[in-house]
């Protein structure tokens, strides 16, 4: 006799989330290496696995960044298991946690038809530029303090279009793995970068700057941070920022669909880089 196996959803504990990432990295994402604590503190309820006999085969994460946005990210079924449904009750869990908030996401080339199906629009893409940077230091650049950190997450937030408090006030915390540079104009913040080591060399993001002499600036400075190869994630508006990697000899690679549901956010002209594709 055959045993139907029942399928089990569970809010995500962080160690779930560790396994999350685990996966994503097999899937080509590329996550950092102390990523899981800084995304977990973003948005605690925002994490659901599936599970049968207790064994995880699939996870979602929609993560309420504040009262008007969230974003969509680490949608993934164990390839054994895929076709039986798991992956809409993830999709529908999700996104009822985000309740009537603006929704973003980085979806792969092959899911952008199934998101527009959900209501999701298109907006642009995002592509990963990848390789080694000679990096160069500049004596006006400086790592940031916890005394930085609200105007640090300001500044995305004019690049991004959304605040992100919980998430990027942990991200901004420098680490063994992650550390943020900043430049100072007067005396304010004007610019900052974000690196940190991944399972495969290092990633910038985010990367926030008001003209393409200050971005190149961080860019060669912080990448002077690691040893191995750079990636960043660039959104196609991001003009400067891609001839920037262009001019720097790094090659596009791994790329993704930017869709919304619900009211795009305004974005500030400026040269940027996202923090990270799973959580915005």
């Amino acid at each position: 006799m055959m045993v139907t196996q029942v399928i089990d959803y569970k809010n995500a504990t962080v160690a779930d989330v560790e396994t999350m990432l685990e996966w994503a990295a097999r899937e080509g994402w590329n996550p950092g290496l102390d990523d899981a604590a800084a995304f977990y503190c973003a948005d605690p309820g925002g994490f659901f696995a599936a599970t049968e006999n207790g064994r995880t085969v699939g996870c979602i994460s929609v993560v309420n960044h504040n009262d008007e946005f969230a974003f969509l990210g680490l949608y993934i079924v164990r390839p054994s298991h895929r076709g039986r449904g798991i992956g809409i009750g993830l999709w529908q869990r999700g996104l009822a946690h985000a309740e009537d908030r603006v929704v973003g996401l980085d979806g792969v080339h092959e899911q952008q038809q199934n998101y527009a199906r959900s209501g999701f629009v298109l907006v642009g893409r995002t592509t990963r530029y990848a390789g080694k940077i000679n990096g160069e230091s500049a004596v006006n650049i400086r790592r940031a303090t916890h005394h930085d950190i609200p105007a640090l997450v300001d500044m995305e937030a004019q690049a991004s279009g959304s605040k992100k408090i919980r998430y990027l006030a942990n991200w901004f915390e420098n680490s063994a793995s992650r550390v943020t540079f900043v430049v100072e104009a007067g005396d304010k913040i004007a610019g900052c970068a974000t690196v940190r080591r991944c399972r495969n060399g290092n990633k910038f993001g985010p990367l926030v700057a008001h003209d393409t002499a200050m971005a190149r600036m961080l860019f060669f400075h912080a990448a002077c941070q690691f040893e191995g190869d750079y990636m960043i994630d660039v959104p196609d508006s991001s003009i400067g920022m891609t001839e920037l990697c262009q001019q720097a000899g790094l090659q596009p690679g791994f790329a993704t669909a930017r869709m919304y549901l619900g009211q795009q956010p305004t974005m500030m002209a400026c040269c940027y880089a996202v923090a990270t594709l799973e959580l915005g």
